[in-house]
């Protein structure tokens, strides 16, 4: 007897059976798809916030223009947030296919060929992260012990703009860091099937 997933022993002692495996696979592939468009939506968008900013500034007669390419940091999360961009697009384009053939369950060199990229995407975007938040501290509060000086006095909207870059990167660090756990989970379940179908043949 069966009634909403509870079943009845023998002993009349209610039982669940659970969720239907497929289904939480279809639930983590469509969280899986929804993290990575967005993932790729917020890595274009910073890309194209931090790389396409600049302010033209005129000092004593002298213009200064201030670009993305002045600061390393913001080059490495300029190229970081391409490559994850280009990494969860090819992505996006598997689990669709993956979704509409029916095949929710990779193969297991699949499987950690997507956690190993996950992971060193979610590592990329973090530190790329990391060294321009640094470099924005130092523009906006500069360093007296260094004699740095606070460049976001001068330059307020080319700074404006590369913290809204950087807000769109930590969002996407965050869904990357989600992903990858969505990935081991998908690596690590598929290992389980395959172990528990090997140890049924005994």
């Amino acid at each position: 007897m069966n009634y909403l997933g509870v079943g009845i022993s023998p002993g009349n002692v209610p039982v669940y059976h659970g969720t239907n495996p497929m289904v939480i696979e279809r639930r983590v592939s469509i969280a899986e798809l929804l993290l990575r468009c967005l993932i790729c939506v917020l890595s274009v968008l910073t890309a194209i916030l931090v790389g396409t900013d600049s302010q033209v500034k005129e000092i004593f007669s002298i213009q200064k223009k201030a670009r993305f390419t002045d600061m390393k940091a913001l080059v490495f999360l300029v190229v970081a947030n391409g490559v994850a961009a280009a990494y969860s697009l090819v992505q996006v384009v598997r689990c669709v296919v993956s979704m509409v053939k029916g095949s929710v369950l990779v193969n297991k060199p699949l499987a950690w060929t997507i956690f190993s990229g996950d992971q060193a995407m979610a590592y990329l975007n973090v530190a790329a992260v990391g060294a321009a938040a640094q470099s924005a501290v130092f523009a906006k509060l500069g360093q007296t012990e260094l004699q740095w000086m606070k460049i976001c006095n001068m330059y307020g909207k080319f700074c404006n703009q590369v913290g809204e870059g950087i807000s769109m990167a930590v969002l996407a660090s965050v869904c990357m860091v989600l992903l990858s756990g969505i990935s081991a989970f998908t690596l690590f379940r598929l290992c389980g099937v395959k172990k528990a179908k090997g140890n049924s043949g005994w």
